[in-house]
């Protein structure tokens, strides 16, 4: 993975995350709390295993472990 990857990545994981939320949010509108968590559960937990990964992944960059290519830019 190079650079712009982890980039497109990190935009995909916050965006799982706030979807996550407007999901709940419209949920609870249209269907009452339980469902709206229900539907809520995968899209976050997917959006902070994303994340989590980057972390993990850039922590292993910083140490020099697993380097992200720079890219042709």
């Amino acid at each position: 993975m190079d650079r712009a990857g982890f980039v497109k990545l990190a935009v995909v994981g916050m965006g799982l995350v706030i979807a996550s939320f407007f999901v709940r949010g419209f949920g609870q509108l249209a269907f009452g709390r339980p469902v709206a968590e229900t539907l809520q559960a995968p899209i976050i937990t997917l959006g902070f295993a994303v994340l989590v990964y980057l972390f993990v992944r850039a922590t292993l960059d910083a140490v020099g472990i697993w380097e992200v290519e720079k890219g042709d830019a």
